[in-house]
């Protein structure tokens, strides 16, 4: 069967659009040009000629004027202006102004003119010499003015040294390894942790540096420091004594000593033992960094534990730190044993 075929759909219109057309362009040189104006062409006088206004045009100021204008802004004396010129000022600085004065004008300037003294060099001559002379000391060496030429130095009596040897005994801090004050270099060795002594010289800065900067202390009565010990008003000024006094004061003087069959059998006995002074200092530092450990830690980074021992030593300095509890339970525990101590026999 043949297919349908709608003829209708054949007759209809196809829809056609237009290019739109682009406007051309507008060429240059039919433009019109931009119309001028001269607003001053029909005026008679125009404004550049009234030439009255202009700085340039204003009449010199008088000597004086110039004069007290000057001092004005400088905020000095000036001249009086109600009185006249010396004639003096005016012609100063003008010579032929000068030699067209008169006999007493000019006798008067020349007694106000300096005088230059016997010994003054005259001008544009050097106040030195520049020629090769023999000295007066008649060492035979030349003489070049400025110049001063010195004999070397003579050289060490000990052959095979370039300098003197020093002269003995050495200063205390003339060692290489013991140019440090024995407490700082005795609180970094204990500071020092796996061989990284850097680490514990950064941290002893950090300390010496708070103990420096920290308010004056108050000394508590009850728990007094060394005797002779400065003002407390000078401690933050020498951080070191700081230092050395906050550990001597705390330090203990024994340590107990358990002693198995000092009483025969096996009962031990506490016995006191005196310590030396790098031996004491060296337990008040283990006290002092064992109470900052125990510390809350009130900030962060690598000087947090440098902080919290300086604040340790601070309280200790004040009376405020557990150590003196500590130490004071250590002596009297060392006199309570003192009856233990056995004395050699005298034979």
């Amino acid at each position: 069967m043949p297919p349908r075929l709608n003829i209708t759909t054949l007759t209809r219109s196809i829809a056609f659009r237009p290019k739109p057309q682009l406007p051309s362009p507008a060429r240059p040189w039919l433009r019109p040009a931009p119309s001028q104006c001269r607003l001053n062409s029909d005026s008679a006088k125009t404004a550049a000629a009234d030439r009255s206004k202009r700085e340039d045009a204003k009449p010199i100021e008088h000597v004086s004027e110039e004069a007290a204008s000057m001092a004005q802004t400088m905020g000095e004396q000036g001249p009086d202006l109600s009185q006249g010129t010396p004639i003096e000022d005016v012609v100063k600085g003008d010579k032929s102004a000068q030699e067209n004065l008169p006999k007493v004008m000019q006798d008067k300037l020349n007694s106000q003119a300096p005088k230059t003294t016997p010994n003054m060099a005259p001008k544009g001559s050097r106040s030195y010499s520049t020629t090769t002379t023999t000295p007066a000391d008649g060492n035979g060496g030349p003489d070049m003015g400025i110049v001063d030429m010195r004999p070397l130095p003579e050289v060490p009596a000990t052959p095979g040294l370039k300098f003197e040897m020093p002269s003995l005994p050495l200063p205390r801090d003339g060692h290489i390894k013991h140019r440090y004050d024995p407490v700082v270099e005795q609180v970094t060795n204990l500071l020092m942790r796996h061989g990284k002594k850097s680490v514990a010289e950064r941290q002893m800065a950090l300390i010496l540096q708070h103990l420096r900067t920290s308010p004056i202390p108050k000394i508590n009565p009850a728990r007094p420091l060394l005797p002779g010990a400065p003002p407390p008003s000078h401690l933050p000024l020498n951080p070191i004594v700081y230092l050395t006094l906050a550990i001597d004061s705390v330090a203990p003087l024994m340590r107990i000593r358990s002693q198995r069959g000092a009483a025969g059998g096996g009962v031990a006995l506490q016995i006191p033992v005196p310590l030396g002074q790098r031996q004491r200092r060296r337990a008040a530092i283990q006290w002092i960094l064992g109470a900052a450990a125990k510390r809350v830690n009130m900030g962060s980074g690598k000087g947090s534990f440098a902080q919290r021992i300086a604040q340790e030593l601070v309280n200790v300095v004040q009376g405020t730190s557990g150590i003196w509890d500590r130490r004071n339970a250590m002596h009297k525990l060392g006199v309570a044993a003192r009856a233990n101590i056995v004395l050699p026999r005298k034979r």
